[in-house]
């Protein structure tokens, strides 16, 4: 499977070879297919697949053919490659199609992390096989220590080792912990994959000219951000 998903453009290109066959999980998305009627096969989802993804129907496309996908705007497609021994476990919000063959496994969250994000369920993918995944902006990738705590931000957070210790919190001073997003401690070995689309309001604000006296505003008075624009 070749894929090739131009970041500021807004779409992604598929190709498949005649011995590849893909599972698209959002039809929808699908804007542009080339190859013969019959490689196109739609198909009702599993129960736990409708009730993560809130879809009824998937995608199963075989080559020799290409499909255009739409993506939302900010948003890239990105292959990643998963072995026969992945331990990662994603967010399956993230998972906008997979290659023929892999296996799914759902894993239940801690009661204790469960509530305070409101994710029950995780998936880990068994390959060989690859997942097209969904990301706001870039993925990154960044590699897990035992002895020096990782910290994401949660809604940046996309797959990380079934086997890592995690939990929420904040760190730094109280300035910093008061007035940042929860975040994901992790810590073991293996990679972490995070989405990079900046969420920082006053950030883009700032690159739209917006006044300092404006920015202060907004922060200092009730309901500032509502009134002052």
């Amino acid at each position: 499977m070749k894929v090739n998903a131009p970041a500021p453009v807004g779409h992604a290109m598929v190709e498949l070879t005649e011995a590849e066959a893909v599972h698209v999980l959002h039809p929808r998305t699908i804007i542009a297919f080339q190859g013969a009627p019959t490689l196109r096969e739609d198909k009702f989802m599993d129960l736990a697949g409708m009730y993560r993804k809130k879809k009824w129907i998937r995608s199963r496309i075989q080559g020799p053919s290409q499909f255009v996908l739409g993506l939302p705007a900010g948003c890239t497609l990105e292959p990643i490659d998963i072995p026969a021994d992945s331990d990662l476990m994603f967010d399956f919000r993230h998972v906008l199609l997979y290659s023929e063959g892999m296996g799914m496994n759902s894993r239940i969250q801690k009661f204790k992390t469960a509530w305070i994000t409101h994710e029950w369920v995780r998936m880990r993918f068994s390959g060989p096989g690859t997942l097209g995944i969904l990301v706001t902006g870039d993925l990154a990738v960044l590699q897990l220590d035992e002895n020096r705590p990782l910290y994401v931000e949660k809604s940046s957070l996309v797959a990380y080792p079934e086997k890592a210790g995690i939990k929420l919190t904040v760190y730094g001073n109280p300035l910093a912990s008061q007035h940042m997003q929860v975040q994901w401690e992790l810590t073991g070995k293996g990679p972490v994959l995070i989405q990079t689309g900046s969420r920082d309001p006053q950030l883009e604000d700032q690159l739209r000219g917006d006044s300092v006296i404006k920015r202060v505003l907004r922060e200092v008075l009730p309901f500032g951000s509502i009134y002052i624009k």
